[in-house]
């Protein structure tokens, strides 16, 4: 893995309070030849009514692909639910059983509500029994709004980071227009996985197909960024919105697993105190941890962080760092994205339409324009359009994918 810290400043002045802002670019390994570890896939796919037809049929050829793309050694199985659950493939090495997995899943058809939990909970059961060294990967797709068993966004969040501790990856798949988006994105972001919008069922489909990509291309698992400050500094913030924690004076950062040749940027701010002598000053230390796959051996990056501390007018000329001010920028967008999705989950597209606006003129203001920015602004002017024109359900469920693919695994 490579890690590479870039600081908006590298001067501070002297005996007054500052704000550093550090951009981290994060490389994953390339994989070296044709080598990897079987993989743990368990699908737990919602059969409700409201599934019945192209939704039902397009999710039924994703996971046929899905069986196509898998070697003998990988583990696939699959749990289907409605008001009911029922275990449509035992999870299992796929070996010689191709045709018969391929039969059992042309086999779900359509059934009556939506137990989503019941669901979750028997597809853990299920990829924590089959779990190889890599662990496992579970992929919940679903229409529609859970409407028995436990309902509630943070309990199962709760339920999926608890699988994610144990080597369960969670992600999620949304189907149209009627799902709970802001219950799926939950899940996901407890279990450390995608979240990805659907509008129809061929783009789940597809949705699925990128997921399994990018499981069968890992080369890290499991990366944890950890900031050491240094006494001087008094806190720390991260801006993309990913699970960290506080360890011995340190805050720990879940990273997840990376595919072969990955890129993310993560951003983060230290606030600084006054300090009273001139020269170099280490602010914190960054650990990288990861496990390298296929060996399984754990490595570790250590970058130390510098700012030279230096009289007040040699500090008054400096200029913030173009580059790492806009990802910031881009960040806090995301940010927005966030929270008018909540806001049009109470039903206020007035204000969710605020927070696109306001957002979409930000960006265009960057320090640094570029076509990324220029597309990032035609977005959140898309949003407010759609929201405002009585797509608000559109509007929120792009909201949520958009926060999760941009925050999370910034840089894909």
């Amino acid at each position: 893995m490579h890690l590479n810290a870039q600081l908006d400043v590298e001067l501070v002045a002297v005996e007054q309070e500052d704000e550093l802002t550090v951009l981290l670019e994060l490389r994953a390994p390339d994989r070296a030849g044709t080598e990897r570890l079987p993989v743990a896939v368990q699908v737990v796919l919602d059969r409700s009514g409201s599934m019945a037809g192209e939704r039902l049929e397009a999710a039924r050829r994703a996971l046929l692909a899905l069986v196509d793309r898998l070697g003998p050694g990988d583990t696939l199985g699959v749990v289907a639910f409605d008001d009911a659950v029922q275990v449509v493939l035992p999870a299992a090495p796929l070996g010689d059983h191709k045709e018969r997995a391929r039969r059992a899943i042309a086999a779900i058809g359509p059934g009556g509500m939506t137990n989503l939990s019941a669901g979750l909970l028997r597809g853990l059961q299920e990829a924590r029994r089959a779990a190889g060294p890599a662990g496992a990967t579970l992929l919940l797709l679903s229409d529609g709004h859970a409407n028995a068993g436990e309902t509630g966004a943070d309990r199962l969040a709760g339920v999926a980071a608890k699988a994610r501790a144990g080597g369960v990856t969670v992600g999620t798949i949304g189907i149209g227009l009627g799902y709970d988006e802001a219950l799926l994105a939950a899940i996901a972001s407890g279990g450390q996985g995608a979240h990805a919008f659907a509008e129809d069922g061929d783009a789940a489909g597809h949705a699925v197909a990128a997921e399994i990509g990018g499981l069968l291309d890992q080369t890290v698992q499991a990366a944890t960024l950890t900031i050491r400050p240094e006494a001087a500094v008094e806190s720390v913030t991260v801006h993309n919105d990913l699970p960290a924690h506080a360890v011995d004076g340190a805050l720990v950062v879940e990273l997840g697993d990376f595919w072969a040749g990955e890129h993310r940027r993560v951003v983060l701010s230290l606030a600084v105190p006054a300090m009273p002598g001139l020269g170099l000053a280490q602010v914190a230390t960054l650990e990288l941890r990861h496990v390298a796959l296929p060996a399984l051996t754990e490595e570790t990056v250590t970058v130390p962080l510098h700012v030279n501390v230096v009289p007040g007018d040699v500090a008054a000329g400096r200029v913030r760092d173009p580059k790492v001010r806009t990802e910031l920028l881009f960040l806090r967008a995301q940010d927005a994205k966030r929270r008018a999705a909540e806001e049009l989950a109470r039903g206020d597209v007035d204000g969710a339409a605020g927070h696109f606006r306001a957002a979409a003129a930000a960006v265009a203001a960057a320090p640094a324009p570029s076509a990324e920015l220029d597309e990032e602004a035609a977005i959140l002017s898309l949003l407010a359009d759609r929201a405002e024109a009585g797509d608000a359900a559109w509007a929120a469920k792009r909201s949520r994918a958009e926060h999760a693919a941009k925050s999370r695994r910034r840089g894909v």
